[in-house]
């Protein structure tokens, strides 16, 4: 090895020593006695929370803000944007069900009936219920490894025993099974007294509450050692070493998982624990607990939680466990008496087998212990627009430029495809998006979209998955269309071209509706693009600060019934309204609402002047606009978009667009191949519209 690879590894290493921490190793890997263990729960009496109390601390724990969206006040939980693992699993647009699943969470940690629950997320494919599970199991992970959401467990030592009985058999020390709580041990018929000595000086939300007694595993060892030491509770706990233990699906400590397989081989000792054959001849009998493995997954995830993926595919025989495991908090392995567990059960599935559910007849007790979580499909523009952009963003996506609106375009039809068409009848489907997506329009009041959203009962249980829209971009992306660039077009037509063989597509009328709502987003990107070029052409602010002072002479002449003086000739003159109403007319002003669009533009300037400030086009965005849009059409012209589309362009012509193109990379992200792109496009619009205009007239 060279001098220089021996320098390297060196350093390697002393970053790695320097890197761990071995304090904090040590303090996660805590042992002590049952004393010191009584030590750290009256100092702090979170380590014995139950688990849907743990859990809901964990959620609180990274905090929350409240918001009003519609007049109904909705709180975010910032959890559920995945801090853990830099947003890798975050979830958009779902404020709603998840402020509903953490109610449902608080409810049990106060103990109010919820804790006997299952708890089931329903809804549709891709909806990220998969992951909202994820999220919790990692969150309970990492929350386990901090002060506050520290746990501890128990193991038999067998130390110096005389062990006549044999009750450790060849072992020297019996880990709990279930990793349950040392204060289990506290015998029975003391154990309220012991527990309300601790609750004392605690407020009533953080008190103690022990429930369940120990699994068969220690209660076997306790009574032996019981009967060994005369029933001497300092001796027989003298064999108790206690110590911390970390949450881990990996290691099986805490959080469990069981996906169903085919029927033939589900077995319920998968939930429960099987015997251990090895063991018996050593212990004797398939009936003593110490020959048994209680590492099914009910066993594993006590103290913590269980995922039930796809949890109504189940046989009958595991849904009979999930009754007693949620309602009395206990399971039943196989020859041994019932055993307590405390743990989050939770499921989730999707519409087709939960329709069976319901129409099943012999699941009435199932359904009755099940509180219902629904998450539907995003509906807001913007939510699901940052479910694409966290895959496809710049720091993922390499090698190719994805022009601006291309996401939003994808994510805009799979919104339209999950909404339900508006009974009202002076408001279209991408009108109603909009709404939804907070934006205003006239006439429409925060009470109106409270309405859409109520009426709509179906809505965002149907729809194009996430993942179709994924895979798509992706092709989109591996494509050798379009060189190093992405555009909206290429996406749009992927999606429509994988509506053919789409196999979540019911029949020939759903794939026509779905076409023609991709034609209503390529509408929608026509006027999205149309509007942003004629913004960098009408780009120059010395020239709109000098129409809009233009503007606001002959305004505040109007409407104080003034006249205006002419900078040319000197002369006083009758304010300009053939310039106001070109302006006007530009934002759909009418000539019957004229007047009061002017009242409100010099009320809105009066009152800047009482607070001391100036009027800045740029804070009023109606009036921007139609500045912006009267000086795109004075330049329109002189710039001769249209001659794009010709395969001639003069050099004052070329130049001018080579402005515009600059703008268009500067201000919204265009790269110079799909700059080119736009404009030729928006060209071609353009010219369509001039040929239009010369056919009418020769008409």
């Amino acid at each position: 090895m060279s001098v220089e690879s021996k320098k390297t590894q060196n350093s390697l290493m002393n970053m790695i020593t320097q890197l761990h921490d071995v304090d904090s190793y040590q303090e996660l890997n805590w042992e002590g006695s049952f004393e010191d263990y009584l030590h750290v729960v009256q100092k702090n009496p979170k380590v014995a929370d139950t688990a849907f109390k743990r859990l809901y601390d964990m959620i609180l724990s990274y905090g929350f803000e409240e918001y009003t969206e519609h007049k109904k006040k909705i709180v975010h939980y910032k959890f559920f944007e995945d801090p853990i693992d830099a947003g890798k699993d975050a979830l958009y647009g779902l404020d709603l069900p998840l402020m509903k699943l953490v109610n449902v969470f608080r409810s049990a940690a106060m103990r109010y009936g919820t804790e006997k629950r299952i708890l089931l997320l329903h809804g549709p494919v891709g909806g990220a219920k998969s992951t909202i599970v994820r999220l919790l199991k990692k969150g309970l992970e990492s929350y386990s490894r901090t002060p506050d959401g520290a746990l501890y467990t128990y193991s038999w030592v067998k130390g110096s025993l005389d062990d006549k009985h044999n009750i450790f058999g060849s072992a020297l020390e019996i880990p709990c099974p279930m990793h349950e709580d040392p204060l289990h041990l506290i015998p029975v018929d003391i154990r309220e007294r012991v527990i309300g000595e601790i609750n004392k000086t605690l407020p009533e939300e953080n008190k103690i509450i022990v429930e369940g007694d120990l699994c068969p595993s220690c209660r076997y060892i306790y009574r032996e050692l019981s009967k060994q030491y005369g029933g001497d509770w300092t001796k027989l706990i003298s064999h108790i070493e206690t110590r911390r233990i970390i949450l881990s699906e990996k290691d099986r400590i805490g959080i469990g998982t069981f996906q169903p397989k085919d029927e033939k081989n589900q077995d319920s000792t998968e939930l429960t624990g099987d015997i251990n054959y090895r063991k018996i001849a050593e212990y004797g009998s398939d009936s003593d607990p110490r020959a048994f493995n209680f590492d099914g997954e009910f066993n594993v995830a006590n103290r913590g939680i269980i995922e039930f993926i796809e949890v109504l595919k189940l046989d009958v025989a595991f849904l009979y466990d999930l009754l007693g495991a949620s309602q009395e908090h206990k399971v039943k392995p196989k020859k041994f008496a019932q055993t307590d567990i405390d743990e989050v059960i939770i499921g989730h599935t999707n519409e087709a087998e939960y329709n069976k559910l319901l129409s099943n007849e012999y699941m009435e007790a199932l359904r009755d212990r099940t509180v219902k979580i629904d998450v539907p499909y995003i509906t807001k523009l913007a939510e699901e627009v940052k479910v694409y952009e966290k895959d496809y963003g710049p720091s993922r996506v390499s090698g190719k430029h994805i022009a601006p609106h291309t996401i939003e375009m994808a994510a805009m039809w799979a919104i339209l495809t999950r909404m339900e068409e508006p009974k009202k009848a002076n408001l279209t489907l991408m009108q109603k998006l909009k709404l939804y997506d907070g934006k205003s329009l006239p006439g429409f009041t925060e009470d109106n979209v409270k309405e859409l959203r109520k009426e709509a009962k179906r809505e965002g249980l149907e729809g194009i998955s996430p993942r179709y829209i994924q895979d798509k971009i992706s092709n989109a992306l591996v494509s050798d269309v379009g060189g190093g660039c992405v555009n909206p077009f290429m996406v749009l037509n992927e999606l429509e071209s994988g509506l053919k063989h789409h196999s979540l597509i019911k029949n020939e009328e759903q794939k026509k509706r779905y076409r023609e709502l991709l034609s209503l987003v390529k509408e929608e990107y026509e006027d999205t693009v149309k509007n942003e070029v004629q913004r960098a052409i009408s780009a120059d602010e010395d020239a709109i600060s000098r129409l809009c002072a233009n503007y606001i002479d002959n305004l505040k002449a109007y409407t104080q019934k003034e006249k205006v003086k002419n900078p040319y000739t000197g002369q006083n003159e009758e304010p300009d309204e053939r310039l106001m109403r070109s302006i006007e007319e530009k934002i759909d002003i009418s000539e019957s609402r004229k007047d009061d669009f002017r009242r409100e533009i010099m009320n809105y300037i009066g009152a800047l002047s009482l607070e001391g400030k100036k009027f800045d086009y740029k804070t009023n965005e109606r009036l921007h606009k139609a500045l912006e849009l009267k000086l795109f059409e004075d330049q329109k012209d002189s710039i001769k978009l249209t001659s794009l589309v010709s395969s001639v362009v003069d050099k004052d012509t070329q130049e001018k667009i080579d402005v515009v193109k600059s703008r268009l990379v500067k201000n919204y992200n265009y790269c110079e191949t799909c700059a080119t792109d736009v404009l030729n496009f928006v060209a071609s619009i353009f010219a369509r519209g001039d040929i239009k205009e010369k056919r009418s007239q020769q008409n």
